[in-house]
Parts: C-alpha cells; structure tokens; sequence
C-alpha cells in the first residue's frame, strides 16, 4: 500500500474549504492551486511578479514537506485572470523551472479573490530531478 498523506501550509482556506495545500501519494506530490498569498500575515501583493514570486515560495515549502524540490516537477499550470500579467511573471517562473522544462499549461480564468492576479499548480514526482529547491 502506497503512503499518502496531506500537507497543510495553516492557510484558512484549507480548514474554509477543505483541502490540503499538497498531497503526498507514494512518489508523486500534487501541490493544490497556490495564489500569492503570504499565509503568515494572510495578506497579498498587488503586483502580478511578487504574487509570483510568493506562489514559488508557498509552492517550494509544500515540495520541501513531501521531500522533494522544484527539480522534480513534472508538470505546472498558470492560471491568470488578465493573460497580459503572464509574461511579466517570466522571469520569475524561470528561475523555477527553466532548466527543469516540465509540461505547462496557462489558463486565463477568473480566481476566487478579485485580489489574486496568478495562481500556480504543480506535479511532481519524488526523487525524478535535481530536487532543486530554486
């Protein structure tokens, strides 16, 4: 029998909602749609590149919890509400995953809070990269 488990990062949304910020299914970690919020002070960024900034740190504790980095992503997903706020992220999503080139998609679709300009979702699969942590 595999080991899953959940990952909680203390947002309020997981206990609101009812889900886990990542889950953990023997070697594969499926990290739940992270927005740029900072959940120590449940407070945002309005700007796109920080929020990004904040859903790769958000993203990279959930990884390190399960074991694993940014170099065993597997696939990501971007969703925006204004496609123009993408390519500003760039740089930043780079930085994360340009060498390790996992499977992407970006989606333009409304997000739960009027605040929340990007939200990332990642795959991953324990032990198949570097591990990098960014």
């Amino acid at each position: 029998m595999t080991e899953r488990r959940a990952i909680l990062s203390g947002s309020v949304f997981e206990e609101q909602i009812g889900y886990a910020r990542a889950v953990v299914d023997g070697d594969r970690v499926y990290v739940s749609g992270t927005t740029g919020f900072d959940y120590a002070t449940m407070s945002i960024s309005d700007d796109v590149v920080e929020q990004a900034e904040q859903c790769l740190r958000n993203i990279g504790a959930a990884l390190a919890e399960a074991g694993c980095g940014f170099g065993d992503v597997v696939r990501v997903r971007y969703l925006l509400p204004a496609r123009e706020d993408f390519e500003p992220c760039w740089p930043v999503l780079r930085r994360a995953f340009g060498e390790v080139r996992p499977a992407a998609t970006m989606f333009v679709a409304g997000l739960s809070d009027p605040r929340m300009r990007i939200e990332i979702e990642v795959d991953a699969r324990r032990g198949s990269g570097s591990g990098q942590t960014r």
